[in-house]
């Protein structure tokens, strides 16, 4: 750790004097030059620190065709696709059990289908890293047409929110519309994860 510390400290006055000699940055006269390269390596590492926290979710664009991507990506494997929007309060209430259902089935592919538009991610990312779903598959609308986005996933459906659909992994599926219990999302998983 020392010798870090001097080669570190070694290279940093060593900038700092050419920059300061050039007057490239500002030097605070006041300040040793030890004490501004600690300052400098706490800010490095509070940097560094920051950049390998985990990352926010990324969210892909659901347009037309994005359906049966989503199906061809996941051929022969049961999954659970969620439907959900910022501005369903339903939906908001239902993320913590989601996330429940995660920790307690880490096993179960879970997608999430924001019905917002992509240029709310803004909004649509903390939601999802609040409620610890980041990691998982995250997708938006991204497409002005989003009526034909929703008869693409499911023609009876109506767009009421949200609604969850159960694919064992022939693809049979099942959508419910509405709030699930945690005893609802066990008996459906039960039966696709057979």
């Amino acid at each position: 750790m020392i010798k870090l510390y001097n080669l570190l400290s070694s290279r940093y006055f060593s900038v700092v004097s050419s920059l300061k000699t050039r007057s490239l940055i500002p030097i605070n006269f006041n300040m040793s030059l030890k004490k501004q390269f600690l300052s400098g390596l706490i800010i490095l590492l509070a940097l560094f620190n920051g950049s390998v926290q985990a990352e926010p979710s990324n969210l892909e664009p659901f347009t037309t065709g994005s359906y049966q991507k989503i199906l061809t990506n996941h051929a022969n494997q049961p999954f659970m696709l969620v439907v959900w929007s910022i501005t369903c309060s339903s939906c908001l209430k239902d993320m913590a059990l989601l996330s429940h259902i995660h920790q307690k089935r880490p096993e179960l592919k879970i997608i999430m289908l924001a019905t917002d538009d992509i240029s709310e991610a803004d909004q649509i990312k903390p939601i999802l890293e609040k409620n610890q779903l980041s990691g998982l598959e995250n997708r938006v609308y991204a497409d002005e047409n989003t009526q034909k986005l929703q008869f693409e996933i499911d023609p009876k459906w109506y767009g009421e929110l949200p609604r969850t659909y159960f694919f064992d992994k022939t693809h049979q599926r099942e959508g419910i519309s509405g709030v699930l219990s945690e005893a609802d999302y066990e008996a459906r998983l039960s039966q696709i994860l057979k």
